[in-house]
């Protein structure tokens, strides 16, 4: 039977990041907005760049820790 705790933490973890993600590119939005020198669109670009530059960021470390646990010789099985 497969372990409960590290599923309801990872999901917690996606859900307060994506809804600190989408808070950050909404405060960016509006003061896009309010201060009319910024266009909407260059601040919604922008926020996807902060986003992809996470994402890809993620990926490097993942790499990184599955390799460094290759290399030590840890045990890497999925259940």
């Amino acid at each position: 039977m497969m372990d409960w705790t590290p599923i309801v933490f990872v999901t917690f973890k996606a859900l307060v990041l994506c809804t600190g993600m989408f808070f950050a590119i909404k405060w960016h939005y509006d003061q896009g907005k309010k201060g009319k020198e910024q266009e909407a669109r260059a601040v919604l670009r922008a926020g996807g760049k902060v986003a992809a530059l996470f994402v890809l960021t993620l990926l490097g470390l993942g790499l990184v820790t599955f390799f460094v646990v290759k290399m030590v010789g840890l045990e890497m099985i999925w259940p």
